[in-house]
């Protein structure tokens, strides 16, 4: 399996460090960035290949790329996506399909959370595995979060997994949030592929888990795995930003 992070956005709402480095790179920990530390989260369960999906300001993540290598003993391919700044995510993941075949783990390019995560999610999918119940999709879920408007929100039903997903939901109604992390296993590459290319084609302003609702639609399973109590967040803005300072600097 190998490391995926989806490090495109430009991150608007975070200026003026974006006006100059994509939203991956801001700091969060002295001269640690937010790819800093998901790839450190990386090296830490054993994950040795990395992608990486760039578009906006992509030539700083290119300039570190090397750097980034030595200091995480990672293998790491840059991944180009050439409508970053004017498409949304479904299409940057998208952009990394031909990867999908090797199996991922996916991590968004702006949440700070510990490497216990990515642990929980490995290990979950090798005892599905093992027990012969290997998700195609398993998707990271917080369920000890109080929710609000703008958290990416999951109904899961126990029996048949993801039934919905999206931000425009009742908080009531969501049994967790989604963090950004996902499991992508061989058998669900055609699939997601597939879904991922229908749903920016219906609406390039569309997010990848609306990629994830398409297979739902189609009649696929995607299961969840809870997280349990961690701290965490996905920094948007300036306010986000302070609060991945203070956990950033526990890991």
């Amino acid at each position: 399996m190998i490391g995926l992070v989806l490090a495109a956005g430009a991150g608007r709402r975070l200026r003026p460090y974006t006006d100059t480095l994509p939203k991956a790179l801001v700091p969060v920990d002295g001269e640690r960035t937010i790819l800093d530390l998901t790839l450190g989260n990386f090296a830490e369960v054993g994950i040795k290949d990395v992608a990486i999906v760039v578009g906006y300001r992509a030539e700083a993540v290119y300039e570190r790329r090397a750097a980034l290598e030595q200091k995480y003993g990672l293998t790491l391919t840059l991944v180009d996506n050439d409508k970053a700044e004017v498409w949304n995510n479904a299409y940057s993941l998208w952009c990394a399909r031909a990867l999908f075949a090797e199996g991922l783990l996916l991590a968004n390019g702006d949440t700070v959370h510990p490497a216990s995560v990515q642990r929980t999610m490995l290990d979950a999918n090798a005892r599905l595995t093992a027990e012969g119940s290997a998700p195609g999709i398993l998707l990271a879920l917080d369920t000890v979060k109080k929710l609000a408007d703008e958290e990416m929100k999951v109904v899961v039903d126990p029996a048949l997994g993801m039934r919905r997903i999206t931000k425009l939901m009742d908080p009531a109604e969501a049994t967790g949030e989604y963090i950004g992390l996902t499991v992508i296993n061989p058998s669900a590459a055609e699939d997601l592929a597939s879904a991922l290319q229908a749903t920016f084609e219906r609406d390039p302003d569309l997010y990848y888990e609306d990629g994830y609702q398409e297979m739902v639609n189609r009649g696929q399973r995607v299961d969840v795995q809870p997280i349990g109590e961690v701290s965490w967040v996905e920094i948007d803005n300036h306010e986000d930003l302070a609060r991945g300072r203070e956990i950033a600097c526990r890991y």
